[in-house]
């Protein structure tokens, strides 16, 4: 029978540790949506993919941009309404829809709005921050999401999982990455 120094145990491990730590979960990459005025960094290769909804009465074509890594769903959906000032409602119902798809129940709702600047690139911006926390497939499943509305544009930036797979500094690079152009 082989005897193993506790040293030289050790140090393998955290050898091992280490290099495991360079193997990255998250390829953090730069995004800038060719059709809404925005920038993110995804945590893998985004894909996006385009389609009608109805959000409240109002039909518009959204374009959602979305990365996984461990199944947590890093997305962010854009839209341009006809009318910005259905903009709160479009807000609300996107709100609504993403927290009934999970059956959640909501954490923490904090809504900010602002105007900011003079002239073209001056107008109201809404932020609503929305925590939830349901189910889905029998599994915990965790919602945090952004939406945003800029005067007829409309954002919804979430992260979607489950819980015990959301690490909050991923949540944190994700959502404090995405800017307005």
């Amino acid at each position: 029978m082989r005897k193993f120094s506790l040293p030289l145990l050790l140090t393998t491990l955290l050898a091992a540790g280490v290099l495991a730590a360079c193997s990255p979960k998250y390829d953090w990459r730069d995004y800038r949506s060719a059709d809404a005025p925005y920038a993110v960094l995804f945590p893998g290769k985004p894909a996006s993919q385009t389609r009608t909804i109805n959000l409240d009465g109002q039909e518009v074509s959204m374009t959602m941009t979305a990365a996984e890594v461990d199944g947590v769903s890093f997305a962010v959906g854009s839209a341009k309404l006809a009318d910005a000032t259905k903009a709160q409602a479009a807000l609300a119902a996107m709100k609504t829809a993403l927290v009934n798809n999970i059956g959640a129940a909501i954490v923490s709702d904090k809504t900010t709005a602002t105007s900011s600047g003079t002239g073209s690139q001056g107008g109201q911006q809404t932020l609503v921050e929305v925590e939830a926390k349901g189910a889905h497939n029998g599994e915990a499943t965790l919602l945090i999401g952004h939406f945003i509305a800029k005067d007829s544009r409309i954002y919804q930036v979430i992260i979607m999982g489950a819980e015990k797979h959301v690490v909050r500094d991923t949540v944190d690079t994700f959502m404090s990455s995405f800017k307005l152009n």
